[in-house]
């Protein structure tokens, strides 16, 4: 019997882009049922790979580069889009992500949560609207820093000062020393507005916010995740405003509540975006499994990224879902199977190690494809 098999995974983080990741599940596959139907749909959730996603789906779209800050200031070209309709898309990933880090002599990203900015992302919007974009969409996922977006904010003319009219430094770890956010020169959003995408729910502050959630993701101790919450419950409350209290605003280490706050942008899901962009509903309809994953399966990826995004479809449309990760944490696995997410696979345990695994992404994804494959 000839099956039908959606398989739409995000990127794998630093590895491999979600394309690529849905050609190598597709090959295992093939190797074990070469006659099945497979429709490859990959996904984005806002971080890294939507703007290629978005290209995909968007006949008439044009690259552009512009040179940016990175996460902790080295500059580089960072790519954007702008489609045909004066509508510009930038990737805060491409910008200033968690990727572009600097890497220590072991090739392990140097992680600095008290002074990575998102400074880069508002250079970005600079050169878009410098280029004459009209609309905004700035995918937020993938951050390196934890700044409320006030970085950004900051290439784009918003000044934070301290009690001195001292302008505060790039960085999480100085909001502490905020006492003014001065908008006098702040750059006026563009007519056609913005819409943030983006990959969780958390608000900006609080025991599910962007600190205490995401912030030792970045590299925080129990120490600087204190000092980062500290830092952006003052900027939100020298800001005023409810924006903080909204789901998403923290997404990007806040940087979504800095832009809703000051340029008053619409927070989206960025999964749900990209879903509705590609036709998955349409493409699960009557298939017999899907098959999604990312780099990493842990507690939030049921919240707002593609993994979740894509089993809440399937469920809907009553089509099994497998997932397949790179690493998953201790408890992932069970949840996930006990939420009815059916089977999980990661490569960290096909390949034998994490490292063997970052080694040969493509090789394992291919083995975790014919795996799934062998057991339907």
């Amino acid at each position: 019997m000839r099956r039908r098999i959606v398989i739409a995974p995000d990127s794998f983080k630093g590895t491999l882009s979600a394309r690529d990741a849905a050609l190598a599940l597709a090959a295992g596959w093939r190797a074990a049922w070469p006659d099945d139907e497979l429709l490859l749909m990959p996904q984005a959730d806002g971080g890294e790979g939507t703007l290629d996603a978005i290209a995909q789906a968007s006949p008439g779209a044009v690259r552009r580069t512009a040179c940016v800050a990175g996460p902790t200031g080295e500059p580089h070209d960072a790519r954007w889009m702008l489609l045909p309709d004066h509508h510009a898309v930038i990737e805060l990933a491409e910008c200033c992500g968690i990727t572009l880090l600097p890497r220590r002599a072991d090739g392990s990203p140097a992680f600095a949560p008290l002074i990575a900015s998102s400074r880069g992302l508002g250079e970005a919007v600079t050169a878009a609207l410098d280029c004459g974009a009209q609309r905004l969409t700035l995918a937020l996922g993938g951050s390196a820093s934890t700044d409320g977006g006030l970085g950004a904010l900051s290439a784009l003319g918003l000044r934070p000062l301290d009690d001195r009219g001292a302008a505060v430094p790039d960085g999480g770890g100085a909001l502490d020393r905020l006492l003014t956010l001065d908008t006098a020169l702040l750059r006026a959003a563009p007519p056609g507005g913005i819409t943030l995408l983006i990959d969780t729910t958390a608000a900006l502050i609080g025991p599910g916010g962007a600190a205490a959630v995401f912030a030792p993701q970045k590299g925080a101790s129990a120490e600087q995740v204190a000092q980062l919450e500290s830092g952006l419950a003052r900027a939100a409350a020298i800001a005023g405003g409810d924006e903080h209290l909204r789901p998403g605003s923290g997404a990007a280490g806040g940087t979504a509540w800095g832009f809703a706050r000051y340029w008053g942008a619409s927070i989206r899901s960025g999964a749900d975006a990209i879903a509705a962009l590609t036709g998955l509903d349409a493409g699960l309809a009557g298939a017999d499994l899907v098959i999604t994953g990312e780099g990493r399966v842990d507690a939030t990826s049921l919240a707002g990224k593609v993994v979740g995004g894509v089993a809440e479809r399937a469920r809907v449309a009553g089509v099994p879902i497998a997932i397949v990760a790179g690493q998953a944490d201790s408890d992932a696995i069970p949840d996930a199977e006990s939420a009815g997410l059916g089977r999980v696979l990661t490569l960290a345990g096909l390949a034998g190690s994490p490292e063997a695994a970052v080694a040969a992404p493509e090789r394992w994804l291919r083995a975790a494809g014919a795996a799934l494959a062998r057991s339907l």
